[in-house]
């Protein structure tokens, strides 16, 4: 498991139950931690910055090579899309749990990924063909597409190297600002340009492959909830999606992997406008974060099914599968609301879950950890699931109550606001909805 914290006991406990061994990799600061307690065995991969430890290529094989290991899962962040890992496993002779390389590389690279999605006849977002290289190649689309218009790092996520133009005059600034950030951040300052999509939502589709042309689709995801373009709480399905536009929605994905010729569990991100045209935005080859919220509507376990197509097996899941319910996730990060969000890095003095019917905790964390500064601050994912959407929030308002973190502050109090809000209790949602509540300094009826 070439990876730490939530998921990496949880691909720990997908193998236990079907009784393969596992192997964990920690770092300096994580030498106490949940995944190395469970795994059955356990090694030292480099001091405490993500560099020198979860990142270091080299130092990971090794271990590898001296636990005897015949399969890598990497989870998701740190090396999870990095198409010279996958490729440095393919070489070793070590099975990499996730897509080939080249098929990485291919939606990695935004741009290309775009175009690899218009021959499939897959929406995509009126814009630049590929990359722009001159600021009058940039003019040009612009006069073609209109404004607003958004430029986007070709290379990399995670909100950065992205930048809102609304008319001509800001043009130049936001490409020289968005490239430098994509040159600082990737590596790569190369951009490309689309159409800018005024409040859309943002909905995924879960599908998993293997990689010999089966696809199954798995529904939607409404991930619309975002803070700086980073999700903060998802839930299945969305109340905007009807049964016939989920059909488009995940046929639309199928073609998608197909097009790549993908194998195990990725997500297809749509934009998805009011008048229910939807837009390729991005694939990210990799199980996600919310990946659980998707297994409690269908029953489906998506890391398992991972599993069993890394090792040749076929999908045990049907290519469509009926969504029963609703469920909802909220990310429990240690950041402190009232501090503009800053990390709390800390001690955890106490950490007692919620429990209960339709309840779900997936955590790397115990009581007396450490939440390091040196990775992602997540503590917790909390899912509840409902027989509709009423109950799975009921559900959630009753978790968050009882959600007992001490040492550092969390994000639970937002999650709470979140809930009793009139306009997110009616579906009522937008990528930029969460900014605006923030922007007006708290939540209505909250």
């Amino acid at each position: 498991m070439a990876n730490r914290g939530e998921i990496a006991v949880r691909v720990i406990r997908a193998c236990r139950e079907m009784g393969l061994e596992t192997v964990a990799i920690y770092s300096e600061a994580d030498k106490g931690s949940l995944h190395v307690e469970l795994a059955d065995e356990a090694y030292l991969v480099g001091p405490a910055p993500a560099r020198q430890s979860y990142l270091n290529i080299p130092a990971i094989m090794n271990i590898v090579t001296q636990s005897g290991a015949d399969g890598v899962h990497p989870g998701y962040g740190f090396l999870a899309e990095n198409a010279g890992f996958a490729s440095v496993c393919q070489l070793w002779g070590v099975k990499f749990v996730g897509p080939g390389a080249q098929a990485i590389e291919r939606m990695g690279v935004k741009a290309q990924a775009k175009e690899t999605m218009r021959q499939a006849d897959v929406p995509v977002v009126p814009g630049s063909d590929g990359v722009v290289t001159s600021l009058s190649e940039a003019e040009a689309v612009a006069s073609r597409i209109g404004y607003p218009l958004i430029v986007k790092a070709s290379a990399g996520g995670g909100g950065r190297g992205i930048r809102v133009v609304q008319e001509p005059s800001e043009l130049a600034s936001a490409l020289e600002r968005a490239a430098s950030e994509a040159q600082a951040s990737f590596g790569d300052g190369s951009l490309y340009i689309e159409r800018f999509l005024v409040d859309p939502r943002h909905i995924e589709i879960q599908v998993i492959a293997d990689g010999k042309g089966r696809v199954a689709a798995l529904g939607e995801r409404e991930s619309s909830i975002q803070r700086r373009r980073q999700k903060v709480l998802e839930e299945a399905p969305s109340v905007a999606v009807d049964p016939a536009l989920r059909r488009r929605m995940e046929d639309a994905a199928a073609r998608a992997a197909q097009a790549v010729g993908y194998e195990s569990a990725g997500t297809i991100e749509f934009l998805l406008d009011a008048d229910g045209s939807f837009y390729f935005m991005e694939m990210n080859t990799r199980v996600q974060v919310e990946h659980g919220v998707t297994e409690l509507v269908t029953g489906v376990d998506i890391v398992k099914e991972q599993l069993r197509i890394a090792m040749g097996e076929p999908l045990s899941c049907e290519e469509r599968m009926p969504l029963v319910g609703h469920a909802i996730e909220c990310r429990i990060n240690a950041e402190d609301p009232q501090k503009d969000f800053r990390p709390s890095p800390g001690t955890i003095t106490a950490f007692e879950p919620p429990g209960g019917f339709g309840v779900r905790v997936d955590s790397g964390i115990r009581e007396g950890n450490q939440v390091s500064p040196f990775y992602d601050s997540m503590v917790a994912k909390l899912m509840t699931w409902g027989r509709d959407r009423p109950e799975a929030i009921a559900r959630m308002r009753r978790a968050l109550r009882e959600f007992r973190v001490e040492g550092v502050q969390t994000t639970i109090p937002i999650h709470m606001q979140l809930m009793e809000d009139p306009d997110y209790v009616e579906g009522k949602l937008d990528i930029n909805f969460l900014e605006r509540r923030i922007a007006a300094g708290g939540f209505p009826g909250a």
